[in-house]
């Protein structure tokens, strides 16, 4: 392990991390709130400490390796969700433990969305400002917006984009440069912000509000400056501007590119995987919109209709925002809505969940082996896009499906040792495995009241399902430490 090369950079990251303090700070002054003082701190704080860790190995020059980049994107996420705590700890309002305020960062970076604060709308406006802007940088990942950037101080950026992008094709990249490609993503990122901020603000959004939740849209984290979340404007119109924003952060960033240079929507259609997104979504919706008219839960059919469409693509996408107590919905919905999540959004997206490609390929896999059992010297290729998918890439799919599976059942068994009940327990995993953020049970509102020792396993959950499993868990194998 080339220590020196990881703490140099990873004291450039803090150093820059420290920059995104400033925003905040900004809207402190102009509203003249308590905050300002809190955010100050924690800019010198962190560039500080950032430049400690620089200064010694700033000489050292080396080609990052593999190891290395799983190395730094663990330990950068870890020192940022816990350091992106230090304004919540140093703020007047909310007066929050350390556990709290570091739950709520690692919710925000991770684009989780679950929440232990209550009157959100009574904070300081750079509070609320800023949880919605650390969803934001953690929508892409703020390591790939770094991967833009490191370049130009001398760091080599590929194996941190391997070990930060979400899902399976870590190896595919969108221009011959790494840079470039961070960059693409990131433009690409930023019109549909913006785009969806000015949406927001014509729908009738403050301009403050349609800025934050345009972050929280795009990033697909989940987190209001309300309480009641979208229910709060009660407006069907801002409603479906989200889900439209929502379903389209939740598709692969490579077809928007690629849609973007052609002026041509037809790859949307031919990939595979936006197929099987958008008809997962589409069916969830037709399920949830016929359960709700027939069981008369809303009066109003249109009103079932917008509520199903809304939360159908909500959940599906793991964004998490809520127009409904959609928890207390009839029959099965809450429990489809969940299990929807655990599909989530597709790879090199900002969705959470296991990825649709990866339930893609399992349902294929599943299908083929029931052929098999009829004719067991057939050869059945599975394919994807008229392509045979290689075995080594079904048999990775299938190893973090496993993994997976029980990495959730071991947490749920420890929250339940915690004293959760069996509810509470199972959706808290959920919620915070897949980056979903709401919960069932005891955390349907808010996570507040459930133990210390909860919250820490709930943001361990949150780390594996950001960086999507073995990046994280790849540390703790001997093998990775040998040389």
């Amino acid at each position: 392990m080339r220590w020196a090369s990881v703490l140099r950079v990873v004291g450039l990251l803090l150093m820059l991390f420290s920059t995104t303090m400033l925003p905040p700070a900004l809207v402190a002054l102009i509203h003249g709130d308590a905050g300002l003082e809190a955010f100050l701190i924690a800019f010198g704080a962190l560039l500080l400490l950032g430049f400690l860790l620089w200064w010694p190995v700033r000489r050292v020059y080396q080609e990052l390796r593999t190891r290395d980049g799983f190395l730094i994107v663990v330990l950068f996420w870890v020192v940022l969700g816990l350091s992106g705590a230090l304004p919540l700890v140093f703020s007047p309002a909310p007066q929050v433990s350390w556990t709290d305020a570091a739950f709520e960062s690692v919710s925000g970076l991770t684009t989780t969305g679950a929440t232990v604060l209550t009157g959100i709308e009574h904070l300081p406006e750079s509070i609320r400002y800023y949880r919605q802007q650390l969803q934001w940088l953690g929508g892409m990942g703020i390591i790939v917006l770094a991967v833009a950037i490191l370049p130009m101080l001398g760091v080599g950026g590929m194996q941190l984009y391997r070990a930060e992008t979400p899902g399976p094709v870590k190896d595919t990249k969108l221009t011959p440069r790494i840079a470039e490609t961070a960059k693409t993503l990131w433009y690409i990122y930023l019109i549909l912000t913006v785009s969806c901020a000015l949406a927001y603000w014509g729908a009738g959004m403050g301009v403050l509000d349609a800025i934050g939740h345009s972050f929280a849209t795009v990033a697909i984290g989940g987190f209001s400056t309300y309480d009641a979340s979208m229910a709060h404007f009660d407006s069907p119109l801002i409603s479906m501007i989200c889900a439209l924003f929502m379903l389209v952060a939740g598709i692969n960033f490579a077809m928007h590119f690629l849609a973007w240079r052609s002026r041509s929507l037809a790859h949307y259609f031919k990939e595979p995987e936006v197929r099987w997104f958008l008809s997962i979504l589409f069916g969830g919706g037709v399920i949830v919109t016929a359960t709700l008219w027939t069981t008369g839960y809303h009066d109003d059919g249109w009103e079932s209709l917008h509520q199903a469409i809304f939360h159908t693509v909500s959940i599906g996408t793991t964004a998490g925002f809520t127009a409904d107590a959609y928890q207390d919905w009839p029959l099965y919905l809450p429990v489809l809505l969940t299990l929807m999540a655990f599909i989530g959004g597709c790879a090199m997206s900002t969705g959470g969940g296991i990825k649709v490609v990866r339930f893609m390929l399992l349902i294929k896999q599943g299908y083929r082996e029931v052929v098999r059992l009829v004719h067991p010297r057939a050869v059945v290729p599975i394919k994807v896009g008229g392509r045979p998918v290689p075995d080594p890439v079904i048999d990775a799919v299938w190893g973090f499906f496993a993994v997976y599976v029980a990495l959730f059942t071991l947490m749920m068994l420890l929250l339940m040792a915690l004293g959760l009940d069996q509810v509470t327990a199972f959706s808290a995993v959920a919620a915070t495995i897949t980056n979903l953020g709401p919960g069932q049970g005891a955390v349907a509102a808010h996570y507040a009241d459930i133990g210390d020792a909860a919250k820490w396993v709930l943001m361990f959950a949150m780390f594996l399902g950001r960086l999507e499993v073995f990046t994280l868990l790849v540390l703790f194998t001997p093998a990775f430490w040998r040389r």
